[in-house]
Parts: structure tokens; sequence; C-alpha cells
């Protein structure tokens, strides 16, 4: 029988993998490579849409879950981050979220059961990426305007069910409400999974992941990592965590804190450091490893990955470190 995420977490340190859209720019797709042949008269630019390219350049997309599985991943992200009709209105494409979805989620499948197949002993899974998309439903984007909203709570319900839907059909083993800098839009993400489990009659485990915004040590809408992490702690979660906008070093303390504070599996996928002034990430995957190793030392994780500017070199060195250490133990709390 089939190892389930839950026995494995328990068993060793899982390694999620690296940066999606940092992989994709070293193909240095056109716009003409984007629309593919099915959207070539498409009235509106497509370029940048990374999602899209599960439809139109599938084989790039396979690609890259094989590097990461490849170089030690337990866990693929599919590529779904901007996955929502809020998300797609950008690209005027809100009526292929589904299709997008379903598609992402089955590459990562088959690439995925690739993998377990040629070592069953080290069971390779798929987390449906759910982003925060671009809209904040907790304050206003209009400085004259304090009590205005670009969205609400319901609008991103059913935008997030949508895409719930999908990743599950399309066969992901967890799903993962990721780059959290609004606690207001990720509790609309986990209503809508806790919707449809309640109307599927069927369970999948949760990873959250917030982000830490600057040296406050603080989301965007202004929540501390206690305040965080009380607000999603009323669904039984796999893993909470954090991701994005901070390298290693100085996600580590934040980190800390949360892992000191939770019973639930802690997570982590950090940047390669900070963006330089042309927006490269310079962290080399052996500063990354170094980085990561005081985690391991400090006992703080039960899952490490990348987030932006690191590759399946990062999480290969990642990998390899990870593997002399057990799982963070949870603190008895009071």
């Amino acid at each position: 029988m089939a190892i389930t995420i839950q026995e494995a977490i328990k068993k060793n340190i899982l390694i999620l993998d690296g940066a999606m859209g940092t992989m994709l720019q070293r193909y240095n797709f056109s716009e003409e490579d984007f629309r593919g042949e099915r959207f070539k008269d498409f009235p509106h630019p497509l370029k940048g849409n990374n999602d899209l390219l599960s439809i139109t350049q599938p084989q790039a997309i396979r690609d890259v879950h094989a590097a990461y599985f490849d170089a030690g991943a337990d866990i693929v992200e599919t590529n779904t981050f901007s996955g929502t009709t809020i998300g797609m209105a950008d690209y005027f494409l809100e009526d292929l979220v589904y299709e997008l979805n379903y598609e992402s989620a089955k590459i990562a499948r088959a690439v995925a059961d690739e993998f377990t197949a040629k070592n069953p002993d080290k069971p390779r899974f798929v987390a449906g990426s759910i982003g925060p998309t671009n809209r904040t439903a907790s304050m206003s984007p209009d400085v004259n305007d304090p009590g205005y909203r670009a969205v609400t709570f319901d609008d991103l319900r059913i935008a997030y069910k949508q895409q719930v839907e999908a990743l599950m059909d399309g066969g992901c083993d967890l799903l993962l409400v990721e780059t959290i800098f609004d606690t207001l839009n990720a509790k609309a993400a986990l209503f809508a999974i806790e919707e449809v489990k309640d109307e599927r009659n069927l369970d999948i485990p949760i990873m959250v992941s917030g982000t830490i915004t600057d040296a406050s040590g603080r989301t965007l809408s202004g929540q501390t990592v206690e305040a965080f992490l009380i607000s999603v702690s009323h669904i039984p979660l796999l893993s909470v965590g954090f991701n994005c906008a901070l390298g290693a070093d100085l996600l580590k303390p934040y980190l800390k804190t949360l892992s000191q504070h939770t019973q639930f599996n802690v997570s982590a996928h950090p940047n390669a450091g900070l963006p330089n002034a042309f927006g490269q990430y310079d962290e080399t995957p052996e500063q990354t490893q170094a980085l990561i190793k005081e985690y391991l030392d400090d006992n703080l994780i039960n899952i490490i990955g990348g987030c932006c500017g690191t590759t399946p070199d990062h999480i290969r060195l990642i990998a390899e470190v990870a593997k002399d250490y057990k799982p963070r133990v949870a603190p008895v709390l009071a």
C-alpha cells in the first residue's frame, strides 16, 4: 500500500521543490511561445502568464518537476500560483481556470508517479499551489478611501473553490496555501477547501505558508508570527510555515518563534537571499545549504525547500544535508 504524506513526514524531513518561475525564466519564452498554437489569435498579450505554460508548453513544466525530483525533492508544487479567476483576469483568461489547474496537477502527478515507481521507498507527492491573488481583503488599495476593498471574502472563496476542485480532480496529494501576505485571503482559501472536503466527503492534507514581508516581522496586513499562527490554527493542518520575501538567514528568527508555538509540522521555503539591484538572486546553493543547516541544528523544521531564486542545485544541497537529521519534534505546549 502506498505511503501517505502523513506517514512520510514522521520518518524524514521532507524536501519541497524550488522556484518554478526561476526555472521557467531560463527558457526565455517569447509571446509566441506563451500563446502556442491554441492562443495564437488571442486578442490580449499573454507573455508572463506562467500558469498558461501548463497548456502551451507542458514539456517545459514536466522537465522542471523532473529536475526537482531528480535533485531529491519529495514534494513538487503545481504550476498554479496565479490559478484563480482573480489572477487570470489580468490576462482575460478567467474561463480557463479549471483547465489550467487540472492540467497542471495532471502533469505533476504523472512525473511524481514515474519517480515513485522507480524508487517506491521514496514516494513523491504533489502539492496543489494556491497563491494569494493580487488583491487583498484586509486593506484598501486606495489611500484616500481606507474602507474600500478591491475584493470581498466571498469573491475569494468562490475563486479558490474552483481552483481547489480542479487541483483535487487532477490528482494532488495535498494543498499548499502559500505566500500569504493577507491572512483574510488565506482564510477564504481554507474555507473553500473545507467546503470542497465536506461536499466530497474526503480529506486532503493542507500546508499553510505565510510571508513575513520585512524586518518588522509582520505580514503585509500587519500580523505578527503569533497572530498569523492563531488565525489559521482553527483547521487541522499538515504544516504551517513561511516562504518568500526573505532569505533563509533573515527568516530564521520568525521560523524559530513559529516552531516554538505550534504543534503542527513546520515548513520553510525561503528565497535564495534578497534580490540584487537587477532583481536577480545571488545566493549560491552552498550558501543556502549552510543557512538551512542552522535550521536543522536548531530542530526547527519538518518540510524544507526553496522559493524565488532557488534551483535544483539549491534543492540538491538542501536534500543532502537534511538526510542526516531527524524531523523536528513539536514542543509540549502548556
